[in-house]
């Protein structure tokens, strides 16, 4: 829960730039004489474009960026003007919604833009913000981009040595079974439930039922997913708010140790949100109460009154996953198909390289399937919940988990092998390859898509320098034979081990 690895210390230098970025945003607009309303405006747009910009190169991502004012603006400009007309607002958000959430089909720089749209209405609620106040709302929003822009991209661009990983492209569909389709219609009719009922607890902050229903639909497939994300922000906003009774409320808004409490939000909401939810939604509660505290609005009632706003935020989420729901099992199957399906080009590949193919490489393969495995685990986490009452699909989870991380660890170390210029042609190596090829086939149905590769070159006999790459090739082929247990019987039936 508290200690998990950081290669390269990746998320610690994020989550050090991102406050320095949030820093420098904040400094900049007090020092252009904003109000405090700017000012906070400031720091949140940089928090936004730092977080949620995540395209595979620092060129697009620097795109990226530059285009947020062109998504951000209109959407805040309309709703500072729709401010005074209830009806009129809600209805425009939703709009707002359906619009951010579809924009995912663009791939990375459409997930950036539709939420910081999503949340430039978000922020003219949390502010009041005015017709009036617009001006300087719009010169906050672009200081804020630019002290983030040069921390980014110019003081410390950490991804031109660490490039991000690029996302697994979605799964395939059309018209409604569009993932980005559906979920737009999800999200909208979540957010609407949430808005309605939200307004009922109250008329003031009742826009945190609508951005609780929003991030939960954020990177989910499938109904377990949005439930236990659901699940995890109510316990973060718990734990956050009982933090906040401890640590906002005495502070009564005081600028100084408000400001050092705030950085240390801003780290932990970055260094944890690649690992824990719930602790990143810690963090940002415990921010929120803050925010609230230096605006001089914070009581007791305020905080729980967030929390049933998250509730009820979380409700809605929970209706709106059920509008052309997308079962587990279905988007388990997809992508554990997608997984096998890479485990066997890279083998193909690896088989190719140690056979002499200068132009075959498994390890970019190795590295998509490290993704789809994350991608994977994900969709299995409902199943595996430590409250999931499901006990035979939980233990079947637990093993294709354990199983697909066996392929995983010997798919490294045979794309290690390969790497190796000492590694030599070996016989051996095209029989077992053929016979990982066979198990594959075994778990992947007729018609799943397939990355066909030509057959293996000519192989010279034994050679000790492929022992290694054998025997990863031998364990591989176990786990995935083994894998047909799990994947081949029915998922409410109690798992029996093959024999």
């Amino acid at each position: 829960m508290c200690v998990a690895p950081d290669p390269g210390k990746v998320r610690l230098r994020v989550a050090t730039r991102a406050v320095l970025g949030v820093a420098l945003a904040v400094a900049a607009a007090e020092l252009a004489g904003l109000s405090l309303t700017a000012s906070i405006t400031a720091g949140l747009a940089a928090l936004l474009a730092l977080f949620t910009v995540g395209d595979p190169t620092v060129r697009r991502q620097a795109v990226t960026t530059t285009l947020l004012p062109l998504a951000g603006f209109p959407v805040l400009a309309l709703a500072t003007a729709l401010h005074g007309l209830p009806m009129l607002r809600d209805l425009a958000w939703l709009l707002v919604v359906f619009a951010g959430v579809y924009a995912r089909r663009w791939g990375p720089r459409g997930h950036a833009l539709g939420i910081f749209a999503f949340m430039q209405f978000f922020v003219t609620q949390f502010l009041h913000a005015l017709p009036a106040q617009l001006t300087e709302l719009f010169t906050a929003v672009l200081l804020a981009l630019g002290a983030a822009g040069a921390v980014r991209f110019v003081a410390w661009c950490i991804e031109r040595r660490v490039p991000p990983p690029a996302a697994p492209a979605p799964l395939p569909g059309t018209g409604l079974d569009r993932p980005t389709t559906r979920q737009a219609f999800q999200a909208t009719a979540a957010c609407a439930v949430a808005l309605a009922a939200g307004q009922i607890l109250s008329q003031d902050r009742w826009y945190w039922a609508v951005g609780t229903a929003w991030w939960i639909f954020v990177n989910t497939a499938s109904r377990g997913e949005t439930l236990v994300r659901g699940f995890r922000r109510v316990v973060g906003t718990v734990t956050g708010i009982a933090a906040g009774l401890l640590v906002a409320l005495p502070l009564e808004g005081a600028a100084a140790p408000t400001a050092v409490l705030v950085a240390a939000c801003v780290f932990g909401i970055f260094y944890t949100a690649p690992l824990s939810y719930s602790w990143m939604m810690f963090f940002v509660t415990v921010m929120a109460g803050l925010l609230y505290g230096l605006l001089g609005v914070l009581h007791p009632g305020l905080l729980l009154l967030r929390f049933e706003e998250t509730a009820v935020g979380a409700l809605g989420a929970a209706v709106g996953v059920a509008l052309l729901p997308v079962t587990t099992h279905a988007a388990t199957n997809a992508w554990i198909q997608r997984a096998v399906t890479c485990v066997h080009a890279c083998t193909t590949a690896a088989a190719r390289r140690l056979a002499g193919d200068p132009h075959a490489d498994p390890a970019p393969l190795a590295a998509e399937l490290d993704l789809l495995l994350a991608r994977a685990r994900l969709t299995l986490a409902p199943l595996v919940h430590p409250l999931s009452p499901l006990r035979a699909r939980k233990a079947r989870a637990r093993r294709v988990l354990a199983l697909l991380d066996d392929c995983a660890r010997e798919i490294r170390g045979l794309a290690a092998v390969a790497a190796d210029p000492d590694a030599s042609h070996d016989a051996r190596l095209a029989a077992a390859a053929w016979r990982v090829e066979a198990a594959v086939h075994a778990l992947v149905p007729p018609g799943a898509p397939a990355r066909p590769e030509p057959a293996t070159p000519g192989l010279r006999p034994h050679h000790p320098g492929a022992e290694a790459a054998l025997a990863h090739l031998d364990s591989l082929e176990r786990a995935l034979v083994d894998l047909a247990t799990p994947l081949g019987t029915s998922p409410r039936a109690p798992l029996v081990p093959a024999a």
